[in-house]
Order: structure tokens, then sequence, then C-alpha cells
């Protein structure tokens, strides 16, 4: 039996969407896969007990079926840090150690998911650095594009981890980065030592959210179109310029969710004309009607929100930076791109399966 730790070099980066398609790949070839997320920050109970939101759906999807509380043995909330922070919080790799070696009875490879970074929860010692070492996991490190990429991370990662640390995988790159990364960065990680065993580029669906979720997430209420809830949204656009550097912008993202107050017809006109996906109204002013009356016509979903422009545009910015994979459409596609982008031959040799 073998395993193979799934960390990244932050939250949010992707390790979901990765473990899933090396599990979905590994029972695809025969191989009997087991999974666990030792530690978990998202808690959800399932009758009596305390289990990791993230770590049933990811068992859903490969058809697991464990005890939430072995499937997550430590769940972090706020009682759990208060506790932590007073030295309170003992035997915790105990209780991981004990949940593991149930879990990996009888399987062939143990999928062992981080939670946030490699050092998140170095505060009661069960971040992931110390749980490979511990363990003596093999290792894989997902780094996510945000602004740039984190190459001195990943070399100190190396440093401190050496042979556990298989590869990394580079993940959300957009294209317009792509020459710098192959002319610069994966040389400059592959003399470190550091493997990339898959370079995934950005793609508008992965970081997209339902209209009715994003409402929800935004704290406001769909008024115009309940119906369009189901429809997406990849991107937003601010619309507080004047209308014709607004259509300039617009033109150029179609798609997009425009966000401006609840008093600019005059942008919400021309946003809705050009079939946006939704407009988000800001500082809680109801539109006029016949604003109200063309978006029914268009079938375009506004939402309406207390906050002003400004907290609305950051709210937002995070929102899609962190949208969780949860849609069946997502889980397809995902698996299907990073599938076909991972070096998965070089994964399996580097656990000693091939």
């Amino acid at each position: 039996m073998v395993s193979l730790y799934i960390g990244s070099t932050s939250g949010y980066s992707g390790k979901n969407l990765v473990t899933m398609t090396l599990g979905l790949k590994f029972q695809q070839e025969g191989y009997k896969v087991g999974y666990m997320k030792p530690v978990g920050a998202m808690p959800k109970r399932v009758g009596d007990k305390l289990g990791d939101e993230d770590a049933l759906f990811m068992q859903e999807i490969l058809g697991l079926s464990e005890d939430p509380e072995k499937l997550t043995p430590v769940v972090v909330d706020h009682d759990f840090k208060i506790k932590a922070f007073s030295g309170q919080c003992k035997n915790l790799m105990e209780k991981i150690e004990a949940a593991y070696q149930e879990l990996s009875k009888d399987k062939d490879i143990m999928l062992v998911s981080g939670s946030g970074s490699m050092y998140s929860g170095r505060y009661c010692n069960v971040d992931g650095v110390t749980l490979v070492k511990k363990f003596g996991f093999k290792t894989l490190v997902i780094d996510r594009f945000d602004k740039e990429l984190n190459y001195d991370y990943l070399a100190v990662l190396k440093d401190e981890l050496k042979d556990n640390m298989l590869g990394c995988v580079l993940n959300d790159i957009p294209n317009q980065f792509m020459e710098e990364l192959n002319s610069m960065i994966i040389p400059f990680l592959e003399s470190k030592g550091v493997k990339v065993l898959g370079v995934i580029p950005k793609d508008p669906l992965m970081g997209a959210i339902k209209i009715g979720d994003l409402a929800k997430r935004l704290g406001g209420r769909i008024i115009v179109a309940n119906e369009k809830a189901d429809k997406v949204v990849e991107n937003f656009l601010i619309g507080t310029m004047q209308v014709e550097n607004f259509m300039t912008h617009f033109k150029k993202n179609p798609k997009a969710a425009v966000i401006v107050g609840g008093d600019r017809s005059d942008v919400q006109l021309v946003a809705l004309e050009g079939n946006c996906q939704c407009l988000i109204l800001t500082g809680n002013l109801y539109p006029n009607d016949i604003i109200m009356t063309r978006a029914e016509v268009l079938g375009v979903p506004i939402i309406l929100v207390r906050d002003d422009t400004f907290t609305i545009a950051k709210k937002m910015d995070e929102i899609l930076s962190r949208v969780k994979l949860r849609d069946v459409i997502k889980v397809q596609h995902g698996t299907k791109l990073v599938g076909s982008l991972l070096d998965f031959n070089a994964i399996k040799q580097g656990l000693g399966l091939a």
C-alpha cells in the first residue's frame, strides 16, 4: 500500500480537483483507493458526528462511505481553536494515525488531502509538512497562480521534504503567462529538483458560480428573472464609469455580471441590451420600471444588494477566486481537463506503481 499527500501553497488552490482526478484515474486502472482528510476546516454534522464538508463530498465522488470522524479526525471550528491555543488539544497525531491505519486497510493506495497550505495547522502540529514527515507520505504540491506563482515556497518545500516531494502541479495559469512559465519558471523549479507534473490553464468554467448562489453569498436577493438563477457568472465588471467607456469594456466581457448603482439606469440599460449574465444593483436602490420590464423580457436576473459598489466588488473578487467544486458539470469538466494534463505515469512511477 502506498500513500500520496496532496497539499498546496495556499488555500483554494485546487486540491479537491486534483485529488478526485487521481482517485478516479487510479480506480479506472483497477486500484483499490482509500481517502482521508486528516484536518478539516469546514465543519459539517452527519447525525451526531462531526465531519468536514469537502471530505464528505470527496468520498461521495470516489464511491466511499467511511465514518466522518475517521475520514477527518481533526475538525477545526471555533471551539477547537480556543482549546488549541490554550494547550488543551492533546493526542491529535494519535487520532490521525489511528484513523489512517483503519482507513488504509486492504487499500492499494491512500489519497490524503491537505487543508489550507502545507503549513496550515502548525499551531497545533498537524500541518501538512509535519504529517508528511511523520508518515513518510509521498507528496504532490499544488501552486495556484494568483498574480504570480509561489516558486520560492516550492523550492523551500523541496529542501524540507526532499525525496518525499514528488513534484508540483501549477494551476490556473493565464494564457499570457505561459511563455514566461515555460522559459523561466519551470527551468528554475526543475533546477531546484522540483518536478512539474502538470500545468493547468485558467478555465472560466471552474471559477464560475450560479447566480442564485451568488445572490446568497452577497447577502442580496433576486428581484427579476428568478427562474434564471441557474445561469452562471464567470467574471464581473464595475459600472461606475461613463457609458461610453463602459461600453468599450463590456464588449470584451459580454457575459459578465455587472455591478452598478441602482440609480445608474444608463449603464444598466447598456448592460441589459448587451446580454449581460446579471445585474447586481448596489445601495439597496431599486431600478426604474423600464429597467425592470426590460430585464424581465430579456430574462436577465437582477440582484439587489445593500452594500456599496466598492464593497460588493471586493466580495465578488473573493467569491470567484474561492468557488467550491460542487456542480456535476464542474466535476466532469474539471476531472477531464486535469486528467489530460497531469503526468500520471510520472506520478505512478514516483509512488512505485510503475
